[in-house]
């Protein structure tokens, strides 16, 4: 039986979810023997889950928990600001002696950048990062700076072989660039390119003391030269053809960029991935879409922060509420129904209200479909810091 299923027999409440999450991120810890921080986010919600500015106040509030010489990171993110992973990688640079990076499911675009200022990546046959390609914006449309470079070199290559003419076809397309965009897509490439470098320089090849195939002393030259190639080869465009591509252990190891395999450590595997799947069912079945945490602290951020909640809570103070109501809809028939979720055990059931079913599985009065509404409840018990009785 795999993690997730035995996980979803438990039917935990949301405490007891966040305490079993916990056990299994200090038992990581207690492996690697170093303090570690997660930073994480739901790519599925429709909310602000890539890296930004933002992030820096609670990322570095959960990093003044870190007590070790050494740190791990556990990372979950689809990308964002390379800007913001600079700020975040000097926090982390400037107060610890080495850095191991965790990639237990994906790491994509600043993502990836970020992972480079890693002394160590671990990662498992699961695990992805992405290609660096800066991404831009431009009269309403998002494209890969390096390929709009590439389609730029392309021009310029058929006008040399055209003996200096220039196809008409080239014409409205070269109107509707500037000066200026064409060295803004230079320097994001540029700016990825050259934390990449200098990070895998830097930390990753820190001690990189002989080559393993000619056993020759490594140079500070050829350090350097390793890092530009593979960070060149993450920025390109055109082997990877997709941003949001996955790369996997095999093809960074193909960069010769050594990557430590988890999942060949029975033990840590079993952390990392109980830990991993209890993160994603956090995700799932609340509106949590960002997780700061360390083993005994964490900072939540939520859509129920920025929206209004969708489950109104009947009573002001937390020692009054007795009980809680929330809208649903079947998603067969579309019948319209009031679900009512206790706090207590003497609480009355409103007029034209159902009860909350004690399995979790809600049945339409209308047509009998049948629907798992944990979600529900799991989102007001984190909204209220209060058990749904059943």
């Amino acid at each position: 039986m795999g993690y997730f299923s035995e996980y979803m027999k438990c039917r935990f409440s949301f405490e007891e979810l966040t305490a079993e999450r916990k056990k299994w991120l200090k038992e990581i810890a207690n492996i690697r023997q170093r303090d570690i921080l997660v930073y994480a986010s739901d790519s599925n919600k429709n909310a602000p889950t890539s890296i930004s500015p933002a992030d820096l106040l609670p990322f570095r509030d959960q990093l003044s928990f870190i007590k070790t010489k050494d740190i791990d990171v556990v990372l979950e993110t689809p990308g964002g600001f390379a800007e913001a992973v600079e700020d975040m990688v000097d926090s982390l640079r400037t107060k610890f002696s080495k850095l191991g990076i965790i990639i237990p499911g994906s790491a994509k675009s600043a993502g990836t950048i970020f992972t480079m200022a890693g002394d160590e990546i671990l990662m498992s046959p699961n695990s992805s990062l992405g290609p660096i390609d800066a991404q831009m914006m431009m009269n309403g449309k998002r494209f890969s700076a390096d390929a709009f470079l590439d389609g730029l070199t392309q021009i310029k290559e058929d006008v040399l072989k055209n003996n200096g003419k220039l196809n008409p076809a080239y014409i409205p397309i070269l109107q509707n660039i500037s000066p200026g965009e064409i060295q803004s897509c230079e320097n994001a490439q540029n700016f990825s390119r050259t934390l990449v470098t200098n990070w895998l320089k830097t930390y990753k090849f820190k001690y990189w003391d002989i080559r393993a195939t000619s056993k020759e002393k490594v140079t500070d030259a050829y350090k350097e030269k390793r890092a530009k190639d593979i960070a060149g080869r993450l920025c390109k465009h055109s082997d990877w053809l997709t941003h949001g591509r996955s790369i996997r252990i095999a093809d960074l190891e193909e960069m010769k960029l050594q990557i430590t395999d988890y999942s060949k450590d029975i033990k840590l595997s079993e952390a990392i991935d109980r830990y991993y799947t209890l993160l994603k069912m956090a995700f799932d079945m609340t509106g949590i879409y960002k997780i700061f945490e360390t083993t005994n602290s964490q900072i939540y951020q939520s859509v129920s922060q920025a929206n209004p909640p969708s489950i109104p809570v009947t009573k002001r103070t937390k020692e009054e509420i007795s009980s809680a109501a929330t809208n649903f809809m079947c998603p067969k028939c579309g019948g319209n129904y009031e679900i009512q979720l206790n706090f207590k055990s003497n609480a009355l059931i409103e007029k034209g209200a159902i009860p909350y079913p004690n399995n979790d599985v809600f049945v339409c009065p209308n047509c009998s479909t049948q629907t798992d509404v944990a979600p529900i409840r799991l989102n007001l018990e984190a909204q209220t810091k209060l058990k749904v009785i059943k």
